[in-house]
């Protein structure tokens, strides 16, 4: 059983991080990704920078920038993570735009991925259909699960055609704005969580966009199987490095 399958059937509310992979400094990666496993977080979201990435809001964008501009591409990312299975045991995804992965070859990327142990791919740009028929048979070879994105404005119909070709879990965008734009959850979106957690899907569901403390958290779990922060914890990279990352993890749960 995949690693993010495992992680789910435990009896808990998930936190995953996300980060964007050479930032604050290029090679922090494995460092950032050992110290949050120490912090107790359940999954973790490596962000593969890309210079044009849609859903990222400023300050996920500002970071994959410096990523970048720090000389982050792929390749060097699979050579930092070569030997991650010796030291980090919770899941671990790649959440990236599909140009890059289109680029190094969709099978040699997936390939990599099994390889040095990444058990889930994040890709928004790839439409579900397209997944479906020209790609989840390479994904299924190489053992990976293709998590996929739906939002408030998702037709219960596309979204009953993702949870059918998905695996492990369904994230959640907690609202049609980009990511870190989101200060708590109104009515509206309660209402969004209860819909989606009401259509009974096969997969559970992980909120991601606006989570950024403990209140944020909790609201979002009460209707979902965990909750992703992202822009929140890179803020934290930037005022603190990479050091004193437990303590941001303290002021989540």
């Amino acid at each position: 059983m995949n690693r993010i399958e495992q992680k789910l059937q435990e009896d808990k509310k998930i936190l995953s991080i996300y980060f964007s992979a050479g930032y604050p400094n290029l090679n922090d990666t494995v460092q950032i990704i050992q110290d949050l496993e120490k912090s107790g977080i359940d999954m973790i979201e490596i962000g593969l920078p890309f210079s044009d990435p849609l859903a990222d809001g400023p300050t996920i964008q500002a970071s994959s920038t410096t990523a970048l501009h720090n000389g982050m591409t792929s390749q060097i990312l699979f050579d930092q993570l070569k030997d991650i299975r010796k030291t980090v045991s919770i899941p671990l995804v790649i959440m990236g735009y599909f140009n890059p992965m289109l680029q190094y070859g969709v099978e040699a990327f997936c390939a990599k991925c099994a390889e040095i142990g990444i058990d889930g791919l994040i890709i928004p740009d790839l439409p579900v259909d397209v997944y479906a028929d020209e790609y989840k048979a390479t994904f299924d070879k190489y053992g990976l699960i293709n998590i996929f994105l739906i939002t408030p404005q998702t037709s219960e119909e596309r979204i009953r055609f993702i949870d059918s070709v998905s695996s492990g879990f369904i994230y959640m965008v907690s609202s049609a704005s980009v990511t870190g734009s989101s200060a708590g959850f109104g009515s509206t979106q309660e209402d969004y969580f209860k819909r989606i957690a009401n259509m009974q899907l096969k997969n559970p569901q992980v909120i991601g966009f606006g989570i950024n403390n403990a209140e944020t958290f909790n609201q979002a779990t009460q209707y979902a199987k965990g909750a992703i922060i992202g822009s929140a914890f890179i803020t934290h990279l930037k005022e603190n490095g990479s050091s004193k990352i437990a303590d941001f993890v303290k002021t989540i749960r």
